[in-house]
Formats: C-alpha cells, structure tokens, sequence
C-alpha cells in the first residue's frame, strides 16, 4: 500500500508539473541546430487594443491615439509557437550564409542632440555594423520587413514547417500572456527594468538625454543599446523580450486603427502595405511606446537600428 501510495503520489506529481509546463507556454522545440528555439503558446481568447483611459494615463500624444482601438475579441487556437526570443544576429547570419541574401546597406539610427530622441539616417549602417557593439547573442537590427520575410521562408524550406512572421493580434496575444494591464508586469514603469531593455536611466546618464519621466523609465537596466537576447524576466508564456529591446515586424499590412481585425488571429492583408505593423517598443523609445497594445507605424523598405525580427511556426 505504501508503495502503491508513493507511485501515486509520483504520478500526480508528473501529471501536475506537466500541467504548469503546458500552461505557462513552455512546450520548446528547435527544428534545426540553427533554427530558433521555439514555444507553444495555449490557445485562448483574449481582448485585443487598449481599454478607455490607457492612453491618456501613458502620456500618449493626442494625435497618436485611438490606433489601438476599437477593441477586439480575438481567439488564437491553440497549437501556434513563437520564437522564444528575438532572431539572434548568430541565427540571422546562418541565414545569410546559407541563402546569400543581400540587405543591402543604410539604416535609420538613434542620434544624440545633447537633449531629444532623434533618429537619422545613416548610409553606411548594417546588420552587422548597426552603429554600436553587438555579438550573435544580441537580437539582429537593420533589417527590413522583406528581410525578415525572406528569413522565415528560409526557416520553412530548411524545416519542412511553415514559418512566418506574427500577425498583429497573435503578437499582442503572445505580449500579454494572459495579462490585461499595459504591460505583462502590470502597469507600472518603475519596475520595468526587471522585465525588459527600455530607455532608461543607464541610457539618459549616458547619452546626457532627457531624464523626465515623460522621456525615460525610472530605473537602471544596464544598457545603452540592445541586449543579448533573454537577458530579462520572461512573461507567462515564457517568452522574452516581448516588450523592449526592439520592436518586431508583423505580417499585417498597416490600418489606421483595429476595426476590422479578423476575430481568428490571421494577418490582415488589406491597407497600406507598403507599411507594416511594428509591436513591443525598444531600447531607445520612451515609457508610453513600451506597451502590449500599441502599435506603430514601420516603412516596408526601410531598415531600424531598433527593429528586429520575430518568427512564427504554423500548427
């Protein structure tokens, strides 16, 4: 009896810890030893934009609001995975190894005035010199909507799986995990430095920027440019970076607001698709721009020091 007893209680232990791995999102795979490392994310229904209220408490700029309205009821089945971070720059470079892909060069990058957050294009600027220090763990950057694209093809002719870029809805749904404040954390800007690479006070102190609230997050993540990727505390679904770091190309063709969104989660393939959804904020955008419903505006055919890549796998 005893012995029947422990057995038991080891399978209820094993049906139990099988339980919280299935739940928290942490099914990871990898389809080939360059291929990212990927999560199953449940399936479920979730409220898609931000509620009434949220924009005005951010700080949000007046003419930039309502983007992330009306809200919507999305329903994600269950079986899709998601790269449980940002491609890496050793990832994006086996790609282009393998393929020859060309990016060509010219990147639009962060540019210190002594007291605002400016960009500017630079023509010399590439992935693999984005204007500061990285090395293949560090997400990859000055890279363009096809580039990211032709990444996740690659991905599908390498696996034999079906790789793509996120739609808005399954980015917004993978960012909240579950969460229906402004970030998967909650609300609050002061402690996301445990949670994400942001524009901080270590960023301020060092480019001598503007150290308001309004313009930075009170806190110290201990980076001026990007991360290696995982660096932080994951959200719910295990995933990292999902806020912060950079912002991530989606496969939906720009709107200028969420009426019409498919209530499946599919892209959206209609609207301005010589511009593209960019989700997450970055190591260099200020508070209100870090957050799970905002979405703005990227130009198709331009490449970021701030924008990666997130990728993908169908069910």
């Amino acid at each position: 009896m005893r012995r029947l007893a422990l057995l038991t209680g080891c399978v209820l232990a094993l049906a139990l810890a099988g339980q919280a791995f299935a739940q928290g999102g942490q099914n990871r795979f990898r389809d080939c030893e360059t291929c990212p490392e990927m999560v199953t994310l449940p399936g479920g229904a979730f409220t898609m934009g931000v509620p009434a209220g949220e924009e005005e408490r951010e700080g949000v700029p007046q003419d930039l609001r309502g983007r992330s309205q009306p809200l919507r009821r999305i329903t994600i089945a269950p079986g899709l995975a998601m790269s449980r971070t940002a491609i890496t720059r050793g990832q994006f470079a086996a790609f282009v190894e393998s393929t020859g892909h060309q990016t060509g060069e010219g990147c639009w990058t962060f540019t210190n005035t002594g007291a605002t957050y400016e960009y500017e294009m630079r023509p010399g600027v590439t992935w693999r010199a984005p204007g500061f220090e990285q090395d293949d763990e560090h997400p990859v950057v000055c890279v363009n909507w096809a580039d990211a694209a032709a990444y996740a093809a690659w991905l599908s002719r390498t696996t034999g799986q079906i790789y793509r870029l996120p739609s808005e809805a399954e980015w917004e749904y993978a960012a909240r995990a579950g969460t229906v404040s402004s970030r998967f954390w909650g609300d609050s800007t002061a402690s996301a430095c445990e949670f994400a690479n942001v524009a901080d006070l270590t960023m301020a102190n060092r480019l001598n920027l503007d150290r308001r609230p309004q313009f930075t997050f009170r806190c110290n993540d201990g980076h001026v440019y990007t991360a290696p990727v995982a660096s932080f505390r994951p959200n719910a679904f295990g995933l990292f970076d999902m806020l912060g770091n950079v912002w991530q190309w989606t496969a939906d063709c720009l709107n200028p607001s969420l009426d019409g969104v498919p209530s499946d989660g599919s892209p959206r393939l209609s609207g301005d698709c010589d511009a593209r959804p960019l989700r997450g904020g970055s190591w260099s955008h200020v508070p209100w721009h870090v957050r799970a419903g905002n979405r703005t505006r990227g130009t198709a055919n331009e490449r970021y020091s701030f924008v990666g890549i997130r990728v993908v796998r169908d069910r």
